[in-house]
This record gives C-alpha cells, sequence and structure tokens, in this order.
C-alpha cells in the first residue's frame, strides 16, 4: 500500500463512489445522514488509503455530534473497494481513525453498524444513546476513547452545531 492520509478535497468524488459502490447511491437517504447535513466533517480524521499505484482502496469519514450535552465523533461511512476486501484494510482504517481521534482530544466515538465486526474495535451497543429513527437500536455503538467516556451520557444523538 501506498499509505493512509488525510481525504483531501481532489479526492472527494473518488471517495464517494466508493461510497456508492460499496452502500448504493440511496445512502444518502439514512437517517445518520440528516446528523450530517450542515455540518463539516472533522477533516483530520477523514481518512483515504491508497495504493503503490494510487488506486483508491478504502475511505472514512467522520461528524460531530451531540449527545445532549456530550460531543461525540459519529464514524462512517467507512469502505473498503470490494476488490480489495479481506485484506485487512477496514481494519488498519478503523485502528487509525480511533488513534487520531483519542490523539486529538476526542473522548468518545459512535456508529451505526454490525456489533460482532466493530466489536473487536471496542465498540459496545449503548442502550441509552438513540439514533434518529429508523435506526435499528442494536446496531448503534458507542467506543470510550478515554476510560469512563460513555458514563451518564444518554438521549437523542442530535447534529453538531
Amino acid at each position: 500500500m501506498r499509505g493512509l492520509s488525510k481525504e483531501a478535497p481532489e479526492d472527494r468524488w473518488e471517495v464517494e463512489a466508493l461510497f456508492d459502490l460499496s452502500f448504493a447511491p440511496g445512502r444518502t437517504a439514512l437517517s445518520s445522514y440528516r446528523l450530517r447535513e450542515g455540518v463539516s466533517p472533522v477533516a483530520d480524521l477523514c481518512l483515504v488509503l491508497r495504493d503503490e499505484g494510487g488506486i483508491l482502496g478504502g475511505a472514512v469519514r467522520v461528524w460531530p455530534v451531540r449527545i445532549g450535552t456530550a460531543e461525540a465523533l459519529l464514524l462512517g461511512p467507512v469502505a473498503v473497494h470490494p476488490t480489495r476486501q479481506g485484506e485487512g484494510l477496514g481494519a488498519l482504517l478503523m485502528q487509525e481513525v480511533l488513534e487520531r481521534a483519542a490523539g486529538l482530544g476526542w473522548a468518545r466515538a459512535l456508529l451505526v453498524g454490525d456489533a460482532p465486526y466493530y466489536g473487536r474495535f471496542g465498540f459496545e451497543k449503548l442502550g441509552d444513546v438513540a439514533m434518529p429513527p429508523p435506526t435499528n437500536p442494536d446496531r448503534v455503538l458507542g467506543h470510550a476513547l478515554v476510560p469512563g467516556a460513555w458514563d451518564g451520557v444518554t438521549g437523542a444523538v442530535t447534529r453538531a452545531v
């Protein structure tokens, strides 16, 4: 692999195409996208992974959100090109984004995803945190970037302003 880097403005449409390929163009109708509207992503945590030839292998984007008065990161989408799946690129993206988020002083991250997959990165079901409907509550997962970061954090996830 050529390497991991912050997403640059010129990467935008290629990353969008990867997300469309991975999740279908209707992905923007998902409730998590309502939390992203009008909010800039956390640029230092939006990452791309390219091979030696410069071909995009994977990408992740991250947005700030709120749960009550608590700030959190909403991870996703995260995608690996279908021809590169099974090579550990998704795990590399997840580990790197979480490490960078902690280094930037963020306390907590959440995502909507599959608990068995994301559990290996420290994500657990958040019973008292609700994403906008119709999100399946069993898929709302959180990761404490600092010990106890989710203690007492409850309520609806809302857009950062």
